[in-house]
């Protein structure tokens, strides 16, 4: 019986790296603001940074309405601003790291626990645009797919799953509501791995309030 697996990202993630956004631009502004919608212009070079929004995990389950799978409690992203262009646009990032930790596993026979959920390949590189739908993408970059590597406690001992995202890039939202980059049930595949790994599954996080530790740790507007 083969189920689905979190992976990801990317997971950064997942993994991943990562921005909100608002439904008109502001004008005059950078997509990417501080201190509100037309607030101070995001600097190329500022790293940003999120965890987990309050009250949520991130998880990769079976089927898009859930079942078998994994959940993480903890997960966090850091993503290098590579552009900024004035609003309307897109600015892009360079997700560094994505992590997550505090992984089980949810109705998995024979399986006893996660003892690692990694994002492979790194950095990735995010899209975060002020168009209708708020749209984010996270592609991969030169050192290759959007990949996680997830080793697994079994009955037998550790297992090996690595699983990459399929399409090859990961399609998000953002929100200025909460200063967030989500991502719904976003497929990956399995690409090596024995029978005990998940065949594929449907990876969902939500990360905010991005904060720019450039100026503070302010919040992360998309005008």
């Amino acid at each position: 019986m083969r189920n689905r697996l979190l992976a990801g990202a990317a997971v950064a993630a997942a993994a991943l790296a990562v921005l909100p956004a608002l439904p008109a631009s502001a004008a005059g502004s950078a997509v990417l603001a501080t201190g509100g919608t037309g607030g101070t212009p995001v600097a190329v070079g500022d790293v940003l940074t999120a965890s987990l929004a309050s009250g949520t995990v991130a998880t990769m389950y079976s089927s898009a309405a859930g079942g078998t799978g994994v959940k993480c409690s903890s997960s966090s992203f850091s993503a290098t601003v590579v552009s900024n262009p004035a609003a309307p646009g897109t600015a892009v990032e360079s997700l560094t790291t994505q992590t997550f930790a505090n992984c089980s596993t949810v109705n998995v026979p024979g399986v006893l626990g996660v003892n690692s959920l990694t994002v492979n390949n790194l950095a990735y590189t995010n899209s975060v645009s002020d168009a209708a739908g708020n749209p984010a993408t996270l592609a991969p970059g030169s050192a290759g797919p959007i990949q996680t590597t997830v080793v697994l406690r079994t009955l037998l001992g550790t297992v090996t799953c690595k699983y990459q995202a399929n399409p090859t890039s990961l399609s998000g939202t953002t929100s200025n509501t909460n200063q967030s980059i989500g991502f719904a049930n976003q497929t990956f595949s399995l690409s090596s791995g024995p029978g005990t790994c998940f065949a594929n599954g449907y990876f969902t996080a939500a990360y905010g309030p991005v904060a720019d530790t450039g100026q503070g740790g302010a919040s992360v507007y998309v005008n």
